[in-house]
């Protein structure tokens, strides 16, 4: 008798909403406000020099740690917009996108057994790489708005907490974690003296308030690995370029794993990136203006609909309760919205251990044309129809 295919450490994750809802999405020709990536393209400046390093020829595998005016445009980014000061050689290192920066620190710095708290509803690719590195996941529970208890946080801390798993912006509520939540993050992480992964994705995605990097607060920096993109900043998430900033003992130790998972990636997209990073503080400014026009689109339109949204302060996502349109279960409402209304959104229990916890919300993305947009929520009037 064999035994079974999958590993252990990977048994229960399968095949991954994302694809089901997309699948339906093509299935039934509906708009698709599931998968967050845009359906326009970035700031021309970004593209064009994609195409001018295609046609220099930088073609063939880049260094290990990522292209010099790549890493160095990371580095004047944290000094730029945060007064945070990183050596570009020892203390940068470019991955696969976020994604990949996540796994490999978690594959680099966990022994099998340790914990890993994270802020929950988590995206769902960090419980796999938890259980990838043979480490096991404690939850802080965040209500939909956003709201948390620091005592959970304490509570969740142990003799075998390796580190603090940290989303800011956040997906998928949309939440903020303010300068006083980021200090109480910062005093239970330095009083445990563990260590903290910071996912920074939407930095340059906030609507309301402004993003703090954790790594800048006092007694941070020698325990903080910060993790950030350029896909969602220039809508070029087909792109895979990622980073990792902070300690050199720290990179180097996600940079031996990184090695033995793509090695390297994206070389012209790498040359890209770095002139996105160099653009002056309106272009970023622009992208942010015009995703909140999307927004604020997408929320009213919800709201007018009548359901209940939890205005989201940053990110590509606003969550519903699906109760408020008379749907108890998410998923059964997210698997009858593409034949009865020809839209596709994602259910949030996904991003929930407990599913019954998330099994009410639902989260649409707004990271698409108006039209598009406004479209989506001509077809959903058919729900209460």
């Amino acid at each position: 008798m064999f035994r079974p295919v999958v590993a252990s450490r990977l048994r229960g994750f399968g095949t991954t909403i994302f694809a089901e809802m997309s699948a339906l999405a093509e299935a039934t020709g509906s708009v698709n406000l599931g998968q967050g990536f845009p359906d326009y393209d970035g700031p021309q400046e970004v593209l064009d020099a994609a195409v001018t390093a295609i046609h220099d020829g930088l073609n063939q595998y880049p260094p290990g740690p990522g292209v010099t005016p790549l890493r160095e445009a990371i580095a004047t980014h944290q000094r730029r917009w945060y007064g945070m000061e990183v050596d570009p050689d020892t203390e940068v290192l470019v991955t696969a996108g976020a994604t990949e920066a996540i796994t490999a620190a978690l594959l680099a710095l966990c022994e099998p057994g340790d914990e890993v708290v994270v802020f929950e509803p988590t995206y769902d690719s960090y419980t796999a790489a938890i259980s990838m590195a043979g480490a096991v996941p404690r939850f802080v529970p965040l209500s939909p708005a956003g709201d948390w208890d620091p005592a959970d946080l304490t509570r969740a801390i142990g003799a075998r907490t390796r580190l603090i798993l940290l989303n800011t912006p956040h997906n998928p509520t949309g939440k903020v974690f303010s300068p006083e939540e980021l200090a109480v993050v910062a005093e239970v992480a330095s009083a445990a003296d563990v260590l903290v992964v910071t996912d920074e994705v939407y930095e340059h995605l906030v609507f309301d308030g402004s993003h703090v990097p954790l790594a800048g607060l006092p007694g941070m920096a020698e325990r903080t690995l910060t993790i950030s993109s350029a896909g969602k900043t220039f809508s070029v998430t087909g792109w895979k370029i990622g980073w990792c900033a902070g300690p050199a003992a720290l990179v180097g130790a996600v940079r031996t794993a990184k090695q033995f998972l793509t090695y390297v990636s994206g070389g012209p997209f790498q040359y890209a990136v770095a002139t996105g990073l160099g653009l002056p503080d309106d272009t970023f400014l622009r992208q942010r203006d015009e995703l909140r026009q999307r927004r604020d689109l997408l929320v009213s339109g919800l709201e007018e609909l009548g359901a209940k949204v939890f205005v989201p302060a940053a990110t590509y996502f606003a969550t519903i309760d699906a109760r408020s349109l008379g749907a108890p279960d998410g998923l059964e409402f997210c698997r009858r919205l593409p034949e009865r209304c020809g839209v596709v959104a994602i259910p949030s229990q996904v991003f929930y251990q407990d599913r019954l916890v998330g099994a009410p919300y639902v989260r649409f993305a707004f990271c698409k044309r108006a039209e598009v947009l406004a479209e989506a929520l001509d077809r959903l009037q058919k729900w209460g129809g």
